[in-house]
């Protein structure tokens, strides 16, 4: 299927694939809505706790269900209260009286919802695959903290392209990472790093959030469509000998609006309060969207629509195979 970089939303493959949606924190006693690939869907917990998904629609008059609320891990459209389960079973319909049979067409088509490093990931159709892994979530020298959903008024094809790219750091993140980062990026070589992303390794001198000069050793993959990983080996400075693992999750709201979250494992500092340990990467953020919100639009697909240098390679390989992951 051929689908021009004016509507990637539109495809049918992106449907297969996993988007964060909600922090798991943020799914608790009612209904959440949220909107991906243009489209509204629901979350809720059964009384168990498990999550579910499915479009905000209720099958009878088509009211939204994110309206309504929860009763014995149930959702309960706002309009006439159909109750349904977190398989999707209709299991209440008050107008028709107790015990009266209620038709499977009054079922909701749920959707596969996984809980994953503190996020909800969603499909919206069959599965390709599984979530990309995180071996460090599995770790106990690893602390996890996750930072919370943002909404961005950018097209996750800028914000993917953007986080692949090394080159902006001495100017975009002056105010962090330190504007006297070398501009000069060494040759990269682009690779599968694990089974689940393509990146590249390279070593680069910031500052940290202290001020202190920082050699880090690092990596930087992205896994389709949108999920980038940044992997920090820090050779010197306060937590030399240490390591870092920084996933940054964008989901598609629509073409030009996106969802934005990132993950933090550290085998260092457990004992910091989270905020403090989030401040940095959420202020590095912030001047990331500051930057890309001045970018209208869908970043073009086709790589000679814009010109690219060496430092880019990882972004065009990113551009690369996401237009042809459109195309299939």
């Amino acid at each position: 299927m051929q689908v021009s970089s004016e509507s990637f939303c539109e495809s049918r493959a992106l449907r297969d694939q996993w988007y964060v949606v909600a922090d798991a924190r943020d799914v608790r006693d009612e209904p959440i809505a949220v909107r991906l690939l243009g489209d509204a869907f629901v979350l809720w917990r059964g009384s168990d706790g498990a999550l579910a998904a499915a479009p905000d629609r209720c099958p009878h008059r088509e009211a939204p269900l994110s309206l309504g609320h929860l009763r014995d891990g149930c959702i309960v459209c706002p309009y006439h209260a159909w109750a349904f389960a977190v398989d999707g079973t209709c299991v209440g319909v008050p107008s028709a009286g107790a015990g009266a049979p209620i038709a499977p067409s009054a079922n909701l088509a749920v959707l596969t919802v996984r809980e994953l490093y503190g996020l909800v990931w969603l499909c919206p159709g069959t599965p390709s695959a599984e979530p990309p892994r995180i071996d460090q979530d599995a770790d106990p020298a690893f602390r996890r903290l996750t930072s919370g959903m943002e909404t961005w008024s950018v097209s996750a094809t800028r914000m993917a392209d953007n986080f692949c790219d090394v080159a902006h750091f001495p100017y975009v993140h002056a105010g962090t990472i330190g504007a006297d980062t070398d501009p000069v990026v060494a040759p990269i070589s682009v690779a599968q790093l694990d089974a689940d992303f393509t990146g590249y390794e390279y070593t680069v001198d910031v500052h940290d959030e202290h001020g202190n000069d920082v050699r880090q050793r690092m990596s930087t993959a992205f896994h389709l469509p949108f999920v980038v990983r940044s992997d920090t080996f820090y050779e010197s400075g306060p937590r030399a000998g240490h390591d870092r693992v920084l996933l940054l999750c964008t989901t598609p709201v629509d073409d030009v609006t996106s969802l934005f979250t990132f993950v933090v494992w550290r085998n260092h500092d457990h004992d910091a309060p989270a905020d403090e340990v989030l401040a940095f990467d959420r202020a590095i953020g912030a001047e990331d969207r500051a930057m890309l919100e001045r970018i209208p639009g869908i970043l073009p697909l086709d790589n000679s629509a814009t010109v690219s240098v060496r430092s880019d390679r990882l972004s065009v390989e990113w551009r690369r195979r996401f237009a042809a992951l459109l195309a299939t």
